[in-house]
C-alpha cells in the first residue's frame, strides 16, 4: 500500500481491503478485495496480491489454502466478470472499463505462458521495481475525467459484494432453467384434440426435452404404452438414461433395425445399399402386436422426411396419441418441412436455458424473421469471440478459449468443446490431446449394451451435430468458418450458441468473423 501511495499520482484512487458482506439464505458471507485502483475517467484496475508460494500446475497458478488449492485465474476472472456485471446495472450512463493484475512479490513466475494470466498482467518477485510502471500503463492517468468515476466511487464505497462459486451458480441456473421451462410441459399435456395429433414448434431451450420425458411418464403411469423417436443417436442415447422404465428410446434407423431383426433378418451395414434396404423393408412392414404402441413421442421433427413419418404412425395404436417436436432452426440438413395435416400445432418461441446477452447477439445475427424470446434469468455472460487466420492459430485460439473457461471458475466436466466441423473434418478429430487438456472424443464405436465408447479424456469434445440436443454450462464453439452467412451457416450458429447455459467463447475464423461482423439483423 505504501508503495503505490508514494509512487502513483493523485489522479488515482486507491481502495484497500475493502469489506463487504452479502446474505446469502439466512448465512453472511465476508470478503475482502485487495486493491482496486480507480482513474480520472473511472477505470478500474483490480490487483489480487498472493504472497508466499504459488504452485505452477497445467491449469494455471494455484494457491495452497489450509489443505486447499484454489486456482488463481478462477478467482481473479470470477472477481472481474461479477464485478463488471454488476457495475454495467449500477452505472446510468457510460460503462467503465475493467481490468486485473496479479501481484506476488514473493514469487517468480517460472512459465508466465501456461500461467492461465497474461503474461503482461503478472508482477512477480523479478519485476516488482515496475509495479508502479505496470499499474500506470494499463490504467492511464490523463484520461479525461467523467461524471462515471462518481458513480464508481459510490460503488466501491457501498456495493462490492460476494462472487458466488461457480459451481453453485451452475446448480442454480439448472433448476431455474428446469423451473421456467415446465410451463410448456405442463399447458400442453391438458391440451385436448381427438384423435390426439399434436405438432410443437419449440425453440432451443423452450422445454421440448421435458415435455417428451413428462409425456413419457405420464404414458407408462396410465398403463400405455409409450415410444420415443429421434433423428441424433447422441440425443436418444441422452434420453435413454433418463426416460422411465418401460418406454422404448431410439433414433429412427435404430428402431427400424430393431424391428427387421424381431423378424430373424440381420442387416449388413457393411454392404452398399444398406440403409435403403432397411428403408424398403420398414416401408413394406406390417406391425404385430409387439410393435404397437399407445404413445408416441417424434422428436427433432425437423430432421425427418415423410416417409419416416408414415412408417412411424402405422406404429401407433387406432386411440393411440402422437406427438410431434421439432425446432426448424436446428434443421442442420436442409429439409423440408414434413407436412402433418389436421394436426394441432403449438408454438413455443421462449428461450428459458440461454442466458439474455447470447441470445440478443443471436438475435441480431438471425434477425427479426425467426422470433426468439429470451427468458433466462441469466445475463451478463459476456459472449467472447476469438479469431483466426491460420491452423496454428486455430488451435492457439481454441486453447486460449478454454482457458478462459477455465479461468472463469469452470471445471473441465462443465466445459464442453463443440466444433463447427463435422467429426470426420474436423482438425481436432486427431488430437488425444489439446494442449494441456486430454479430450474426451466419440471413438466410432458402441459397447455391447450399446453405449458410446468414448476416449479417456477430461474435456469433451463433439460436432455441433452430435452435439444437437445436449448442453453444457461453458461452450467453446471452434472452428466455425464460413465465407458467407447464409441459411445453412445461421442454423449450425444458432444450434452451437444456444447449447451455452452461462458462459460462450466462439473461435471464428477472419471470415466468417467479417461476415457475422456485417450481418445487418434486421
Amino acid at each position: 500500500l505504501a508503495q503505490l501511495a508514494q509512487g502513483l499520482p493523485d489522479a488515482y484512487t486507491v481502495y484497500h481491503g475493502v469489506h463487504w458482506t452479502r446474505v446469502n439464505q439466512g448465512h453472511a458471507l465476508v470478503g475482502e478485495i485487495d486493491f482496486a485502483i480507480v482513474n480520472p475517467a473511472g477505470n478500474l484496475l483490480l490487483i489480487e496480491q498472493k504472497s508466499g508460494y504459488l504452485s505452477e500446475t497445467p491449469e494455471g497458478l494455484s494457491k495452497q489454502y489450509d489443505k486447499k488449492e484454489k486456482r488463481v485465474p478462477a478467482q481473479m476472472a470470477r472477481s472481474v466478470d461479477a464485478l463488471r456485471n454488476r457495475l454495467n446495472k449500477y452505472c446510468t450512463g457510460e460503462k467503465p472499463t475493467l481490468d486485473s493484475l496479479l501481484y506476488c512479490p514473493d514469487y517468480s513466475v517460472r512459465q508466465p505462458g501456461t500461467a492461465g494470466i497474461d503474461p503482461a498482467r503478472i508482477v512477480d518477485a523479478s519485476r516488482r521495481e515496475h509495479l508502479i510502471h505496470t499499474i500506470r500503463s494499463l490504467l492511464p492517468e490523463h484520461e479525461p475525467a467523467r461524471p462515471l468515476a462518481a458513480e464508481i466511487h459510490r460503488f466501491l464505497r457501498n456495493e462490492l459484494r460476494l462472487v458466488p462459486d461457480v459451481a453453485t451458480v451452475i446448480g442454480q441456473a439448472r433448476t431455474l432453467y428446469t423451473r421456467l421451462s415446465g410451463g410448456l410441459a405442463e399447458w400442453a399435456r391438458n391440451i385436448e384434440c381427438e384423435p390426439f395429433r399434436l405438432r410443437v414448434i419449440g425453440t432451443a431451450g423452450s422445454g421440448k426435452t421435458q415435455l417428451a420425458l413428462n409425456v413419457l411418464q405420464d404414458a407408462v403411469n396410465a398403463g400405455r404404452r409409450p415410444l420415443y423417436v429421434c433423428y441424433n443417436r447422441p440425443l436418444a442415447d441422452h434420453v435413454a438414461l433418463i426416460a422411465p422404465a418401460g418406454a422404448t428410446v431410439a433414433t429412427y434407423h435404430q428402431l427400424c433395425d430393431r424391428i427387421l431383426r424381431s423378424t430373424g433378418q440381420v442387416p449388413d451395414f457393411t454392404r452398399p445399399g444398406a440403409f435403403e434396404a432397411l428403408e424398403t423393408f420398414i416401408a413394406d412392414y406390417q406391425p404385430d402386436a409387439g410393435w404397437q404402441f399407445d404413445e408416441l413421442v417424434i422428436d427433432e421433427g425437423q430432421d425427418f422426411q415423410p416417409a419416416w413419418r408414415d412408417n412411424l404412425m402405422k406404429l401407433l395404436r387406432p386411440a393411440g396419441r402422437a406427438w410431434w417436436l421439432e425446432d426448424p432452426m436446428q434443421n442442420l440438413y436442409g429439409r423440408p418441412p414434413v407436412e402433418l395435416p389436421g394436426w394441432v400445432v403449438l408454438r413455443a418461441l421462449t428461450n428459458y436455458r440461454t442466458p439474455r446477452d447470447i441470445l440478443a447477439y443471436l438475435k441480431r445475427l438471425v434477425g427479426p424473421a425467426q422470433p426468439i424470446e429470451s427468458g433466462s434469468p441469466l445475463d451478463g455472460s459476456d459472449v467472447e469471440i476469438l479469431t483466426y487466420a491460420s491452423h496454428a492459430e486455430l488451435m492457439d485460439k481454441t486453447k486460449t478459449a478454454i482457458t478462459r473457461g477455465l479461468g472463469a471458475g469452470f471445471k473441465k466436466d462443465s466445459i464442453a468443446l463443440v466444433t463447427y466441423r463435422g467429426r470426420e473434418h474436423s482438425r481436432f478429430t486427431p488430437l488425444d490431446k489439446l494442449g494441456p487438456h486430454p479430450l474426451k472424443a466419440f471413438t466410432g464405436q458402441y459397447d455391447l449394451l450399446g453405449s458410446p465408447v468414448y476416449s479417456e479424456g477430461e474435456l469433451l469434445i463433439d460436432s455441433v451435430h452430435r452435439f444437437k440436443g445436449q448442453s453444457a454450462p461453458c461452450i467453446v464453439f471452434t472452428e466455425i468458418d464460413f465465407e458467407e452467412l447464409d441459411e445453412a451457416a445461421l442454423r449450425k450458429l444458432f444450434v452451437g450458441m444456444t447449447r451455452a447455459t452461462m458462459k460462450l467463447v466462439l473461435v471464428v475464423s477472419e471470415r466468417a468473423a467479417k461476415a457475422m461482423l456485417e450481418r445487418p439483423g434486421d
